[in-house]
């Protein structure tokens, strides 16, 4: 059997990007950081991301039934810390507006994708969560640097 600690160890050596979820759900923002973020299919275009079971942020996220997803830049590591706390004020601090949408994306984010959920999935100890991509948006003043999780750190992509 594979101890949690020790598969965190070892997938911890693999970078991932990180984001934050975010919905205006009765006039009020909920978010939360997630690095599972990945594409699932460019035609239909299909997203996914995994949210843990004792996630008290995503039953709020899941009831809008859409969200925006902000891709953070290489400098936005106190916007990650922020919304991976729990029992705090997550917004705090952080710029947002809403889109089009009317879901809070970051300021200075990379990239804003605006999803509709499609379908949730009971795996583990998560729940592996689908979304269709109904509109996206890049922004090019925050340069090319997305912010990197990576063995335990924040950073940049050296490439």
């Amino acid at each position: 059997m594979i101890d949690s600690v020790r598969l965190r160890r070892a997938l911890g050596h693999y970078p991932t990007g990180v984001v934050v979820i975010a919905a205006l759900t009765d006039g009020e923002p909920h978010g939360f950081t997630v690095n599972s973020f990945t594409s699932v299919s460019l035609d239909p275009p299909i997203v996914s991301f995994c949210a843990a079971h004792t996630s008290t942020t995503w039953p709020h996220i899941r009831a809008a039934g859409a969200f925006t997803i902000s891709m953070l830049s290489a400098g936005q590591e106190r916007v990650c810390q922020s919304f991976a706390k729990k029992g705090a004020d997550r917004f705090s601090g952080v710029g947002w507006t809403a889109n089009a949408s009317g879901h809070p994306a970051i300021t200075g984010a990379v990239a804003w994708i605006d999803c509709v959920l499609d379908s949730c999935h009971l795996v583990g100890d998560h729940e592996l969560i689908l979304a269709r991509v109904v509109d996206l948006t890049t922004n090019d003043d925050a340069g090319d640097d997305p912010l990197v999780f990576h063995r335990g750190r924040l950073g940049r992509m050296l490439l």
